[in-house]
Order: structure tokens, then C-alpha cells, then sequence
């Protein structure tokens, strides 16, 4: 289902104008990154789980009317409901290991484009003793830097932070 989900949001890009795409960040590469996944081998996982793909697209559809609605008639509880409803799933994913989830915090660093900066920022974060938990790296062509956001605990994120920049690296929260 998100696969489906993806691609109609990356469907919607591709006749979007160059310079509108230009602005896109990575949040739309997340979003639409498994739409680009082999169409053959999504066809053959929708058409054999077709009664449960049908039953998650009408609740979808529910949910994208009580969207429309809330937009339209700028009912602000309503959309903020909907709002609340994505983050409580985000936190519904399972943890490390399918553990707990463990409040985390992103410490965001300015990387300059050149070889080798990724693996120095990596290696000072191992210097400062800090797991990294996740990464996220926006980088659009046109820029000479781009920005790493590394999620860690959030026990550790002041520790990063200052490890990072006594070792020269521009962070921001």
C-alpha cells in the first residue's frame, strides 16, 4: 500500500516543470523513493493481495475526503487531528531490534561537497562516542554544501553537538 501511495505522489511529478523540481528537498525523495521500484514486481504484489490493497484504498479514501473537508472549510481541529493521527503512526513503528521506540533528536550538520567530508563527519561522530540511529542527507546539485541530519538519542545529542563543533563541523539544531 504505501508503494501506491508513492507512486501517485511521483506520478504527480512527472509533469512537473524542471524548475518546480529544481526546489524539491528530500523530503519528496522520501516520499517517492519506492515508487521507482520494478512495476512488473509491484503489479504481481497489488493483483495477488488485491481484497486487502481494495480494503486499505477505501480507508484511505475516507481519510483523504476528511482531508478535503478540513482543508476546504479551514476546520483547524479537524486538520490537526489528522496531523496528530501521522505522528502517532510514526511513533507506532517499532524501535531498534523492534524494541521500544526511544526519543531521539536530530543534530543537523553543514557538509561541505567534496570527497571524503561524509566519512570525516562519520568518523568524528565515533570519536565523540555517539551511535548514530539514523541519516538523512539533502544535497541538491547547485549547492556547495549540503546538510546531513543525524538522529541519535537524545541523551547523546548535546554530547554531538559539541563534540562536532570543537572538531570545526557547522551544526544547527
Amino acid at each position: 500500500m504505501p508503494h501506491l501511495l508513492a507512486v501517485l505522489a511521483a506520478g504527480r511529478l512527472a509533469d512537473a516543470p524542471a524548475d518546480h523540481l529544481a526546489l524539491s528537498g528530500q523530503g519528496v525523495r522520501d516520499v517517492t523513493r519506492i515508487a521507482g521500484g520494478d512495476p512488473a514486481l509491484w503489479q504481481q504484489i497489488v493483483t495477488g493481495n488485491a481484497a486487502a490493497v481494495l480494503q486499505l484504498l477505501g480507508e484511505v479514501r475516507g481519510q483523504l475526503d476528511l482531508l478535503i473537508d478540513a482543508v476546504s472549510t479551514g476546520a483547524r481541529a479537524d486538520l490537526a487531528a489528522l496531523l496528530d493521527r501521522g505522528v502517532a503512526g510514526t511513533r507506532a513503528i517499532p524501535g531498534k531490534h523492534g524494541g521500544p521506540t526511544r526519543p531521539m533528536q536530530s543534530v543537523f550538520v553543514s557538509v561541505p561537497d567534496h570527497p571524503g567530508e561524509l566519512a570525516r563527519l562519520f568518523a568524528d561522530a565515533g570519536s565523540a562516542e555517539v551511535n548514530i540511529e539514523d541519516v538523512h542527507i539533502d544535497h541538491d546539485p547547485g549547492r556547495p554544501v549540503g546538510l546531513v541530519e543525524l538522529l541519535v538519542d537524545e541523551a547523546s545529542a548535546e554530547q554531538l553537538l559539541a563534540s562536532l563543533e570543537s572538531r570545526g563541523w557547522v551544526t544547527h539544531r
